[in-house]
């Protein structure tokens, strides 16, 4: 049975940050002993206790107007009460991040400070990346994984006029499956090194 759950907590306007989100659950799913629980922005009100109960938690959101979306941002003040509040404390769980965009920068970085912030105001313990940066020479290509250079969390760019079918690329999906797999493989240490000095 598994004994790490990463949880997966996102919002997606049209269609493209929610397939970047179940890359991420891809990624969780190739680890063994990871059980993945992917939630909308809009379905978490009704499960903070599973959110709670996981051991860790991936947020993500398209960037808008150099941060995350409205509804994603709504979900966070809501943590303020629910969470901080009401004693479902995150504190000490894994936490990392994505975000999608139109443009290739698109300034998803500053998305992803927001949501290492927001993780840090509950006392979380962020996971980055861990990829090089790629397609930054001539024998790159937009194939490789982390195409658009980010170290902090996951990137994807999806083109203005494709639908979620098509975009973001195999790329910025590929990438997305290295951090959910990234994320439950540091949860799952995590875990087994709190049960082994019993914290």
């Amino acid at each position: 049975m598994p004994n790490t759950t990463v949880a997966i907590v996102f919002h997606s306007g049209y269609g493209h940050t929610r397939r970047q989100a179940e890359a991420v659950r891809c990624g969780v799913e190739q680890v063994a002993e990871a059980r993945a629980l992917l939630l909308s922005v809009d379905e978490a009100p009704a499960r903070w206790a599973e959110l709670a109960a996981a051991d860790a938690i991936i947020f993500g959101t398209p960037t808008y107007m150099a941060g995350p979306s409205a509804a994603f941002k709504a979900f966070q003040e809501a943590t303020s009460h629910a969470v901080m509040a009401q004693g479902l404390a995150w504190k000490d769980k894994i936490a990392a991040g994505f975000t999608n965009s139109g443009a290739r920068s698109g300034d998803k970085l500053a998305t992803l400070i927001q949501l290492a912030l927001f993780a840090a105001q509950h006392g979380m313990h962020w996971v980055n990346l861990d990829l090089p940066p790629a397609n930054n020479s001539t024998r790159g290509s937009e194939e490789e994984l982390n195409r658009l250079g980010f170290w902090l969390g996951a990137g994807a760019q999806s083109n203005t006029d494709q639908g979620p079918e098509l975009a973001p690329p195999e790329s910025d999906l590929a990438t997305a499956r290295h951090l959910g797999r990234r994320v439950a493989e540091a949860t799952r240490q995590f875990v087994r090194g709190r049960a082994t000095v019993g914290v």
